[in-house]
């Protein structure tokens, strides 16, 4: 077979050479097939060459077509990464209405767009080959961490739901576009404080409709839905340990919630320990996890605030809360507890502020009625919002501030608390220094009882001058303090006034203009006040009347105290016309126009009570009052001081 083949290519340099030599001679040449043996093995050998090549090229052959059909396959069949990005994109779900919602929707899908699909599936490959796989952490993928970002500063962090209720009926809602993406757990987290009580029996006598409404969307034999039942308080306990899908079971858990007496709320540990006990229904058992905090209040261990949204958003695990609004720039809010007499109390408790620091300065109104006005903020308390909002959540706010005046939700957008970590706030904060001077004010205002700070009296008993001008005496002394307090408060709020035109932020705006213009007013009364009691006490003037028996102090548009205080007058007027100019229909210009609805000088009226007439009677129905049960009135008091245990 060799030697044929090299007979055969020896052919041609013969022919050439012959051809350069002669033309005619190289015509004459023909090419010639071998005989006899060398014929019978050159036909052998272009048989078997020819044989494998056939063999060779069906190979190949069928080889590209198996990868070209496996490379299709992979590229219409990626079930993981599409359901991943459906599961992260429900963190619009608090954006609605948003401006900014769609672009966030189509910078992440852009994002997307441009990832190779066979990576994809080699890395899919890879994981499944891997016993203890994870799923990937979709959370912390560029695409998705810029639209959580974007999210974050355009949408809508809580929800008005209307009682137990409207948050069950959203709530349920939740769920069920969750389980139409995968199997979902839901981990059911209760406040155990005794305040909670009347809530965790309304969502228990719910449980039954809930639960049957969503399984009538899935077979029986293997319900897609199960669930968590854990209490907290100062410490917490996970009641069904093990995810349950028996409604009789959750009820009976719920209702069996002992009540916690510490009256401390740890929520973001027991949030934590929740997250970390069932992420792996997530990464190994491809379930949805939701955790659902039922609580009253803010929770008393924020400092794991930026450590637990960082888990649960890794791990795609959102988290909701049912619970209360935040009064406006206040810390305190208050519930009311029922005696066993029937007769009731508020209580305070810690429900805020809505924001990461106070912005608002604790200040009574003087003169008028409704001096510590009360106003609903709109949103549940900074912690929980932010927690809730940030892993794709909702706070569902069932309890409004009772008696609080409410504001229109779709001007209160613009004036949204900035939702960001307290580094980021403090960063923005000490980058303005009328937002920092804001921000210090309101903190020195602030005290343990979180109370406003109070005016003095303005009524003075005057049926004879010693009567008077001890009156006086020990109303100038509360005075002395106040004085100096708002001495404090303008020096800081006037190093900020430099910056006031930098803020872009319309809270910013109003928040600044609100208190030093309060401030500004308050402090023109004070020296007012001041200055007509000196007069009154050094000098008492005489009744026109002879019955009467008070001087009393109302708001005068009158200002006499020199025109120092007059100009001061003048500042506060502008700051707080601004405010109802610039942010009408907002908790700020509410409050400006209660602070000029009274005028800001002050002058005396005379009136009588008949303080002897009043003594008399208080002295005859002492006399006349049968005889009390002294142990069960000095516990009755000591209850009302101290508060029922629990709250």
């Amino acid at each position: 077979m060799t030697q044929s083949t090299l007979n055969v290519r020896a052919a041609d340099p013969p022919g050439t050479a012959s051809a350069t030599k002669s033309g005619p001679a190289y015509s004459r040449s023909k090419w010639r097939l071998p005989r006899g043996k060398s014929a019978r093995a050159w036909i052998a050998s272009l048989a078997f060459h020819f044989g494998l090549m056939l063999l060779l090229g069906s190979v190949t052959y069928v080889a590209t077509q198996e990868f070209k059909a496996a490379e299709i396959e992979s590229t219409f069949d990626q079930p993981e990464p599409r359901r991943e990005f459906e599961t992260v994109i429900q963190a619009d779900a608090i954006g609605n209405d948003s401006d900014m919602q769609s672009q966030a929707n189509s910078a992440a899908m852009a994002a997307m767009s441009g990832q190779n699909p066979k990576t994809n599936l080699d890395e899919q490959l890879k994981e499944l080959d891997d016993a203890d796989f994870t799923l990937p952490d979709v959370i912390e993928s560029p695409a998705m961490a810029d639209l959580i970002e974007r999210v974050e500063v355009s949408g809508e962090f809580s929800d008005m739901v209307g009682g137990v209720e409207g948050a069950l009926d959203r709530l349920v809602a939740e769920i069920r576009q969750s389980l139409q993406e995968r199997k979902t757990l839901v981990v059911w987290l209760f406040d155990a404080s005794g305040s909670l009580k009347k809530r965790r029996t309304a969502i228990a006598d719910r449980f039954q409709s809930i639960y049957s409404q969503l399984g009538q969307l899935h077979e029986q034999d293997d319900p897609p839905l199960k669930t968590v039942v854990a209490a907290f308080g100062e410490r917490h306990t996970f009641i069904t340990d093990k995810p349950v899908d028996d409604i009789a079971k959750m009820t009976e858990a719920v209702r069996d919630i002992v009540m916690d007496e510490s009256g401390t709320e740890n929520v973001y540990a027991t949030v934590r320990d929740a997250a970390q006990k069932y992420y792996k229904y997530r990464t190994r058992a491809g379930y949805n996890v939701m955790i659902v905090v039922v609580t009253d209040e803010r929770g008393d261990d924020e400092a794991l605030l930026d450590s637990v949204i960082k888990f649960n958003r890794r791990y795609g695990i959102r988290t909701y809360t049912i619970g209360n609004a935040s009064r406006f720039g206040r810390e305190l809010g208050y519930v009311t507890w029922t005696y066993p007499d029937k007769s009731t109390k508020q209580f305070p408790v810690h429900q805020g502020p809505e924001t990461a620091m106070a912005e608002r300065l604790r200040l009574s109104f003087w003169g008028g009625s409704n001096r510590n006005m009360v106003l609903s903020s709109g949103h549940g308390p900074y912690g929980l919002t932010r927690l809730s909002a940030e892993t794709g959540g909702l706070f569902l706010i069932t309890d409004d501030v009772a008696g609080g005046a409410k504001f229109d939700k779709a001007v209160m957008r613009n004036y949204r608390p900035d939702y960001v970590s307290r580094a980021e706030y403090d960063r923005r904060v000490s980058q303005n220094k009328a937002k920092m001077a804001l921000v210090q004010a309101a903190a020195l205002t602030k005290n343990e009882r979180d109370g406003e700070i109070n005016v003095p009296r303005t009524e003075f008993r005057a049926d004879s001058d010693n009567i008077l001008r001890q009156q006086m005496t020990e109303s100038q002394k509360p005075m002395a303090k106040l004085t100096y307090q708002l001495d404090q408060i303008l020096s800081i709020l006037e190093t900020g006034e430099a910056d006031r035109e930098k803020i872009s932020e319309p809270r910013w705006q109003a928040g600044y203009d609100l208190a030093i213009g309060r401030a500004l007013a308050m402090k023109v009364r004070s020296l007012g006040y001041n200055s007509v009691l000196a007069e009154m006490k050094g000098q008492p003037r005489k009744f026109s009347d002879p019955k009467n028996d008070q001087w009393a102090l109302i708001p005068s548009d009158q200002i006499i105290s020199g025109a120092r205080v007059k100009k001061l007058a003048g500042r506060a007027r502008t700051y707080l016309t601004r405010i109802i100019d610039e942010h009408p229909n907002t908790p700020w210009s509410l409050l400006a126009e209660r602070e000029l609805s009274q005028p800001l000088g002050w002058q005396w009226v005379e009136r009588s009570v008949g303080y002897a007439k009043i003594e008399e009677r208080m002295r005859q129905a002492g006399e006349n009052q049968p005889p009390r049960d002294e142990a069960a009135q000095k516990k009755r008091q000591q209850l009302q001081r101290d508060g029922p245990k629990g709250l």
